[in-house]
């Protein structure tokens, strides 16, 4: 019994070191020098006037803007509904509805991707074109240009991953910041 408990016990320990201690040190350690900021999360940290900094989160996970100064971005939350379900296009309804409450001078197309959540729920990013269609009513309630609105966004504004992969994307936080004269 002893001689075919022990290879087991041996086999258990060594591989919960392997698995459980040398590969997450190994991984970690590649993560922190290849990716630092992406490996402690991409937290945005910024200065207040008392010159102390706070972090007011993080780059790569989205937070809910329902206010006109803002840019607003996706509908947070995820929903394994059939793109042609009925509760589905209830649902987009109901968000096209709350748009159109929320800038009744705006009869342009509502992009997709303000009315339908992304598949992780917390996307940091829209597309510009939905920050474009958000422009006009974001300077309207600051009483800024339209155009210092759009060199906000562009500054913002991330392409295609080696100009090949993926679509461009405008972070909603970093922007909101930038109007709010919080990050520069």
């Amino acid at each position: 019994m002893l001689s075919k408990l022990r290879p087991a016990l041996v086999s258990f320990v060594v591989l919960t070191l392997i698995c459980g201690v040398v590969y997450p040190v190994i991984v970690t350690s590649i993560a922190q020098i290849a990716f630092p900021n992406q490996a402690n999360g991409s937290i945005i940290t910024v200065t207040q006037e008392n010159g102390t900094t706070i972090d007011v989160g993080s780059a790569l996970i989205g937070q809910t803007f329902t206010k006109p100064q803002y840019l607003i971005g996706r509908p947070q939350g995820t929903s394994q509904l059939s793109p042609v379900s009925e509760e589905q296009k209830a649902l987009i309804q109901e968000r096209v509805a709350w748009w159109r409450a929320l800038d009744p001078e705006n009869s342009g197309a509502i992009p997709s991707d303000l009315v339908t959540a992304s598949g992780s729920g917390v996307d940091p990013n829209i597309s510009p074109e939905a920050a474009e269609y958000q422009v006009d009513r974001i300077a309207r309630v600051r009483n800024i240009s339209a155009k210092t609105v759009r060199e906000i966004i562009a500054r913002y504004t991330t392409g295609k991953l080696l100009g090949l992969w993926g679509e461009s994307g405008v972070n909603v936080l970093k922007v909101n910041l930038a109007l709010d004269g919080r990050i520069q």
